[in-house]
């Protein structure tokens, strides 16, 4: 199972496209567990997930959670600001899944 974590300023938009992101696991036949937090709350939950994706709102992180994530086997990647304006669930969860699958 792949545990993936969305992160945004808020954790609202995100929890949207978590539930979009979930309705494509299940037609893909992906087994997925998909969460959302806020940027300040997701260090609670860190060591708890396989991907990280940053909302575009969020990306000036990108650097900031590759250092802090990578080298504990946590892929980090920023959302496409197109998949995430249309909320692209399958967009997302295919990006997440790619990401898991590289070496970090």
């Amino acid at each position: 199972m792949k545990r993936i974590m969305l992160v945004c300023s808020s954790g609202m938009s995100t929890s949207l496209l978590v539930d979009k992101m979930n309705q494509a696991a299940a037609v893909m036949g992906v087994d997925a567990e998909i969460n959302a937090a806020a940027e300040a709350d997701f260090y609670k939950h860190v060591n708890q997930v396989d991907v990280l994706l940053l909302g575009p709102q969020v990306k000036f992180l990108l650097e900031k959670m590759k250092n802090m994530l990578e080298p504990k086997g946590i892929a980090v990647g920023v959302i496409d600001r197109i998949d995430y304006g249309t909320m692209n669930g399958e967009n997302v969860l295919r990006h997440a899944l790619n990401l898991g699958k590289k070496e970090v």
